[in-house]
C-alpha cells in the first residue's frame, strides 16, 4: 500500500483521538525519521522527548534482541536480573531509595498519588487527603493523572474525577499556601512545564516548596516523565535545582522507545506501601528494565549530560536570535535541551510547512513551538532545524 492507503486504513481502525500528521513514518537513523517512500526528515521531537539516545544505537538494540532471546516477561510474583540493575542505577542517578516500574508516565503518576496518600494514612490513621498540583500542568490521561491535570479542557468531560485535588500557580509560593489544609498530603509539580509551554521552574520556588514541605510535612513530588533524563542539562531536572524531593515520577526517556515508567521514594516514604497496596503485570519485566539498565549505561559511556549542557546552550543561542528578529516571536523559554519558542499567532502552519521541507517540530500550546530533539544532536543539526524553520516564516 502506498501512504494515503495506510493513512485511509488508520482511520478506519484506530480510535480517533488524535490529529495525526499527514506521514506513515518507516524506519529512524540517528537524529533523522525516514517515511514509506524514503523521504527523510529532522527530528526535532524525539517520539515527544523520548528517543533520546536517537535512533538505531547498536549497542541499545543488540541489548533488546539478546533479552527477547533470552526471557521477555515473568510477572512480579518472581526476581528478575535486569530490574535488580535497572533499580541500582535509576537509584544512584536519583538520589532516591526505593523504585517501582510501571508501563507508562501516566502510570507513574498513580503510582506515585497512591504512595503519597498511603503515607498520609499512615500518618493520620484517616483518609481523605488532598494534593496540590499546578494550574497549566500535564500530568497524563487517567483518571487519577487527569484530576492532578491543572488545564480544565482535559479534565471537565470526564468528570466525576477521583477528588481531593486543588490546583496553584506555577511559580507563586504564596498561591500554593493558600491551597494547603490539614488534609494536604502533597504538592505536584513538573520542575520544568512541558504541554503548558515549557515553563521552567524559578529556583527560590522550589526551595520555598521544598522548606514548605519540611515544616508541615507534606510530600513533595516531582514529575520528571519529560524533563527528566538529561532533557535539561542533568539527570533529573531538580538536581539543577539543588532541590530534592521526596517522590519522583520518570518515563518517556527512561527506556527510549520501550514503554517503561517508574516512580521512586525514599525509604522514609516508600515504607508506607505494604504488599498488595499496588501492582502491575507487566511493569518492571526483564525486557523493559533490560532497556531501562542500557540506558544508563549508554548515557554514561557516552557522556551525555555534558553534551546536552554545551548543544543546550547553542540551541538557546539561536533560539534567541530568532525571537530577536522576528517581532511575531515572543520568547524562547526553556533549560537544555526542552526549549520553547512562542508566538504572537498559532504555530500549526510552521509545524506543517516544516515537516514538508523536512522537519519534524511539535507544539506545547496553540502558540508554541516545542523542541525535544534527540539528545545526541550537533551544532550542525541545531543549524539545518533553524535554516527550515526560519525558511517557514
Amino acid at each position: 500500500m502506498g501512504m494515503n492507503e495506510y493513512i485511509e486504513k488508520a482511520e478506519q481502525v484506530l480510535m480517533h483521538t488524535y490529529n495525526r500528521f499527514q506521514i506513515v513514518l518507516d524506519k529512524g537513523e540517528g537524529v533523522y525519521l525516514y517515511d514509506i517512500n524514503g523521504k527523510q526528515y529532522l527530528d526535532f521531537a524525539a517520539g515527544i522527548a523520548v528517543f533520546a539516545l536517537g535512533y538505531g544505537n547498536i549497542e541499545y538494540n543488540e541489548t533488546l534482541k539478546n533479552q527477547i532471546d533470552k526471557l521477555l516477561h515473568t510477572s512480579n510474583l518472581y526476581y528478575n536480573v535486569p530490574a535488580v540493575e535497572a533499580s541500582e542505577k535509576l537509584i544512584k542517578a536519583s538520589g532516591m531509595d526505593r523504585v517501582f516500574f510501571t508501563n507508562s508516565g501516566t502510570e507513574a503518576i498513580e503510582g506515585a498519588i497512591k504512595l503519597a496518600r498511603k503515607y498520609y494514612y499512615n500518618k493520620k490513621h484517616q483518609a481523605g487527603s488532598q494534593i496540590i498540583s499546578m494550574n497549566h500542568s500535564f500530568h497524563g490521561r487517567s483518571m487519577g493523572a487527569l484530576s492532578v491535570t491543572g488545564n480544565p479542557k482535559y479534565r471537565e468531560p470526564f468528570e466525576p474525577l477521583i477528588g481531593g485535588t486543588a490546583f496553584a500557580d506555577f511559580n507563586n509560593l504564596d498561591s500554593i499556601k493558600e491551597k494547603i489544609t490539614d488534609k494536604t498530603c502533597a504538592i505536584l509539580v513538573e520542575p520544568v512545564q512541558g504541554e503548558g509551554g515549557v515553563y521552567p521552574a524559578e529556583k527560590q520556588f522550589l526551595i520555598g516548596l521544598r522548606n514548605l514541605c519540611d515544616e508541615l510535612d507534606i510530600l513533595l513530588i516531582f514529575d520528571e516523565i519529560q524533563c527528566g533524563m538529561g532533557r535539561t542539562g542533568s539527570m533529573f531536572a531538580y538536581q539543577g535545582y539543588g532541590v530534592k524531593p521526596d517522590i519522583i515520577t520518570s518515563a518517556k526517556a527512561l527506556g527510549c522507545g520501550v514503554p517503561v515508567g517508574a516512580f521512586a521514594a525514599t525509604d522514609k516514604v516508600a515504607a508506607a506501601f505494604e504488599p498488595g497496596d499496588h501492582g502491575t503485570t507487566y511493569g518492571g519485566n526483564p525486557f523493559a528494565t533490560a532497556a531501562v539498565s542500557k540506558v544508563f549505561d549508554l548515557y554514561e559511556s557516552e557522556n551525555l549530560i555534558t553534551h546536552v549542557n554545551e548543544i543546550g546552550g547553542y540551541l538557546e543561542q539561536k533560539l534567541d536570535e530568532l525571537a530577536a528578529k522576528y517581532d511575531f516571536i515572543m520568547e524562547r523559554r526553556g533549560k537544555g535541551l526542552m526549549q520553547g519558542l512562542e508566538f504572537k499567532v498559532p504555530v500549526k502552519d510552521y509545524i506543517l510547512k516544516a515537516m514538508d521541507k523536512g522537519l519534524i517540530i511539535i507544539s506545547a500550546g496553540a502558540n508554541v513551538i516545542r523542541f525535544v530533539p534527540p539528545l545526541i544532536i550537533t551544532k550542525e543539526h541545531v543549524d539545518e532545524m533553524i535554516g527550515i524553520l526560519e525558511s517557514t516564516f
